[in-house]
């Protein structure tokens, strides 16, 4: 049986011309000769009367008196809405059909309720149902724990909904369905000659993921990766195939990677760096002045340790606290808001000589100062200020010819 997986966020949702729009979807895998398993996330965005987050906002005049176990069964209502409308609409197309709950598709989780992690999917109902040719719609962003309490699984959910599904299935494919079609090389509302990408392996798009390309959850991709399902990135308001997600399509064309360093540019904003050294009555020690954030939960980024200092990144709305607290521990800081970072991603920037050079060269001609840069296997992270971003994304995708 060859199955696929197809997950459609609130968008895809939202109105009667979009579910048309996913019924001709599912209808067109099964005519594929695919048994179809369907995800939904809930429907529309904030404002919207089941989305994830109106539903979150319901609770907020309730502060401290909030449960976390309760506030998921709550948040699970979306999805649960979603499934059944939807499943109602395949039937009504004369296609047969099974709407199950996380809990029910056998989806099995922590009791961390809130930000849940799988721990088994046991996937027997739902290939019993596909055996019998039904589509089977399972509500994404859910599971259930061992003692049958409902649990949500945190942001982009149902994205790891799916991906964990594909594996417990062995489908032969995840398709996300999203408002856009596929990965582009850039933000097109900054960078205006941003061109889609056919192709991208599992560590590109977890990178660009991260740095703020949200059109899929970094946490499915991982998942997709560990059990090698392709995944793909489409419009539900199109039948073009997106931005397809995998390794195999490097690994017999070694020139594929080679030919293209950079696949794309990412960025993120509202971050501050923060620049901590020691004084006459306190000595630099890394180890007091990152303990001290960790225990106030203070995420850090961007960090470069020496004897003398340490220079790192925080979020903007926590740089007052972490500046506060190591003032407080005796060391001398400097704050530098307002600060961009930008991510230059590619599988074959590896091993080359030459990309950093063309960063460097490329800023440089647009004066525009780097603060602190950073690299891994996929990834070259530079900092600057948020006023010189756009410039910089926009300097940086002709640089490498991602306008072509």
């Amino acid at each position: 049986m060859r199955i696929i997986v197809q997950k459609f966020g609130g968008t895809s949702l939202s109105t009667s011309q979009a579910k048309e729009h996913v019924i001709q979807h599912i209808k067109r895998e099964r005519d594929n000769g695919y048994a179809v398993v369907v995800v939904v996330s809930a429907i529309g965005r904030r404002g919207d009367p089941y989305a994830t987050d109106t539903l979150l906002d319901q609770l907020q005049p309730y502060g401290h008196a909030i449960d976390l176990k309760e506030r998921d069964m709550l948040l699970s209502c979306g999805e649960l809405i979603s499934a059944t409308l939807i499943g109602a609409q395949i039937r009504s197309e004369g296609i047969p059909a099974l709407v199950l709950s996380g809990g029910e598709a056998g989806i099995e989780t922590d009791e961390e309720y809130g930000s849940a992690k799988i721990i088994a999917i046991k996937p027997e109902r739902i290939l019993k149902a596909l055996e019998a040719d039904h589509v089977v719609v399972v509500t994404g962003f859910q599971g259930m724990t061992k003692h049958g309490a409902v649990t949500t699984l945190g942001r982009g959910g149902s994205d790891t909904s799916a991906t964990a599904l594909g594996a417990a299935l062995k489908a032969e494919i995840v398709d996300i369905y999203t408002d856009v079609n596929g990965i582009l090389t850039a933000d097109p509302k900054l960078v205006s000659d941003a061109k889609p990408i056919a192709q991208v392996s599992y560590a590109e798009i977890c990178h660009m993921a991260r740095e703020g390309a949200k059109v899929v959850h970094p946490r499915a991709v991982e998942i997709a990766q560990q059990a090698r399902i392709p995944v793909r990135i489409r419009s539900t308001f199109s039948n073009e195939e997106g931005t397809l997600v995998q390794d195999a399509a490097w690994e017999h064309n070694e020139h594929a990677v080679l030919d293209r360093h950079v696949t794309g540019i990412a960025y993120a904003k509202g971050i501050t760096q923060l620049y901590v050294s020691g004084t006459d009555e306190r000595k630099h020690d890394p180890q007091l002045i990152f303990e001290t954030l960790a225990n106030h939960q203070i995420s850090v980024d961007f960090i470069n340790v020496s004897a003398s200092h340490s220079i790192f990144t925080v979020q903007a709305e926590q740089n007052r606290i972490a500046y506060t607290l190591l003032q407080e521990r005796g060391f001398h800081v400097l704050l530098n808001d307002e600060c961009a970072k930008i991510s230059i991603i590619g599988g074959g920037m590896n091993g080359q000589p030459g990309v950093m050079a063309r960063i460097v060269a490329a800023l440089t001609k647009e004066s525009i100062p780097i603060l602190q840069s950073a690299d891994s296997n996929a990834a070259i992270w530079v900092l600057v200020k948020e006023e010189y971003m756009s410039k910089a994304l926009t300097a940086l995708h002709s640089t490498f010819d991602l306008n072509r």
